[in-house]
């Protein structure tokens, strides 16, 4: 047995060995709320009379798969890129086991932290952190919404018509793979995609503009990953959703939104108040203080409720004991649009479809590109149309990047008219 057969040999055991050991430890689903919790606050508020929601959550016990998790990271010792994706990637799921095992402790937040970051963290090697690009993107959005001119956006799609739309559209893209759209009654969100189901929430009332941006989102990006990991033929473990990848996995998807146009004025400003309301949080702020952010914001009541249900997932609702994981949103769409520029201009689009080789990390395309160029592992076989031309993406990306040097504060319609007017040949 040669020395490259017998490496082979143990890497096919360690990716065989790790998706068994990772599979119970599944954050958001242990971290669910029950619906009833929604209806007995929103009750409790219009009646005069708030009162925290009485959480209880029956979380499992993570000890045996922590044990076998950390075992196998010691199974992985070696400078190889592939043992260290593995060690990263179980390393991330035990992390994860016992942030869950924490779960209303000081210790739930630290370890959210180290799986997520913080919303007070900078950005992308930048000197700005997220509350900074949150409060950046709220007073932008206030000045354009002040216009009012800007129509509300209308949810007028139950969830079961909006769910089938959704399954004729993803069956159309994902031709050579079985994916089914289910509408479920238990989500905080109004969506989550998997590697072979798409979950709708049951509640939700979802309009025009939601449909582009879950397909985008959550099919073309988060199902699209999943797949072509799950279909790597060396590397299967590729295809989890592991913690570690979930800054990536965000930044991708919002920044196909933009890049789609599948975004609306409503969801980037959903984006800044999460941050905003996390670091309150953070602070000492409990859920009904972040339920007014929202709500203060624009949000309905119950939109209201949901997002700050997504902050206090697992932590305490007298506050200071939070879930981290809006913060990877925004920091993630930084940091995907600084790789997405580096590449092009270092010549380098390859790394643009390895994002969509399997659920990888920013640096796993750099640090695995050995094995991509040998062939070992395989191009993915699903890649949304906005990272496929990189020509047109190219000029998209070189003109928001201009356009962030732009002050519009001291810019008046009157102002630029006259301006005009005067570089204009009579």
């Amino acid at each position: 047995m040669t020395i490259l057969t017998a490496f082979s040999d143990r890497i096919a055991e360690l990716d065989a060995r790790l998706p068994k050991l990772a599979k119970s430890i599944l954050v958001l689903r242990h971290l669910n709320w029950p619906d009833s919790l929604e209806e007995t606050f929103l009750k409790n508020w219009r009646a005069g009379t708030p009162a925290l929601p009485v959480v209880e959550l029956n979380l499992p016990d993570f000890g045996t798969e922590i044990s076998a998790l950390d075992d196998f990271v010691g199974s992985c010792e070696g400078d190889d890129p592939i043992l260290q994706f593995l060690r990263r990637t179980a390393t991330s799921y035990a992390l994860a086991g016992r942030m869950l095992m924490a779960a209303g402790t000081a210790e739930f937040t630290e370890r959210s932290i180290q799986l997520y970051g913080r919303p007070d963290d900078a950005y992308a090697s930048q000197s700005f952190t997220g509350v900074d690009a949150a409060a950046f993107l709220l007073e932008k959005t206030d000045h354009l919404l002040g216009g009012a001119s800007i129509p509300a956006g209308e949810a007028d799609q139950p969830a079961e018509p909006f769910a089938r739309r959704m399954q004729q559209a993803i069956d159309a893209y994902f031709v050579d793979d079985a994916v089914e759209v289910v509408v479920d009654n238990e989500l905080s969100s109004k969506a989550i995609a998997g590697t072979t189901r798409l979950r709708i929430r049951g509640s939700a009332a979802f309009s025009e503009l939601d449909f582009d941006q879950l397909y985008q989102h959550e099919a073309l990006v988060h199902m699209a990953t999943a797949i072509n990991g799950r279909r790597q033929t060396n590397l299967r473990s590729l295809g989890l959703g592991a913690p570690r990848t979930t800054r990536t996995q965000e930044g991708i998807a919002v920044f196909a939104e933009l890049a789609t146009r599948a975004i609306d004025i409503d969801r980037l400003r959903r984006l800044a108040l999460r941050i905003q309301a996390l670091k309150h949080a953070l602070d000492g702020a409990d859920f009904i203080d972040c339920f007014k952010i929202f709500l203060n914001a624009g949000q309905s009541e119950r939109e209201s409720y949901k997002s700050a249900q997504r902050i206090f997932r697992g932590g305490d609702v007298r506050g200071g004991i939070a879930f981290t994981k809006d913060s990877a949103y925004l920091k993630g769409v930084m940091e995907t649009h600084v790789l997405l520029n580096v590449a092009i201009r270092d010549n380098q689009p390859q790394i643009i479809q390895r994002l969509f080789a399997g659920r990888l990390t920013m640096s796993d395309t750099v640090t695995l590109g050995h094995y991509f160029d040998s062939g070992f592992l395989q191009q993915p076989r699903y890649v949304p149309p906005w990272a496929s031309d990189v020509r047109r993406l190219a000029a998209s990306l070189a003109y928001s990047s201009f356009m962030m040097s732009v002050n519009l504060e001291p810019v008046t319609l009157d102002a630029f008219v006259a301006a005009a007017t005067r570089s204009e040949i009579d």
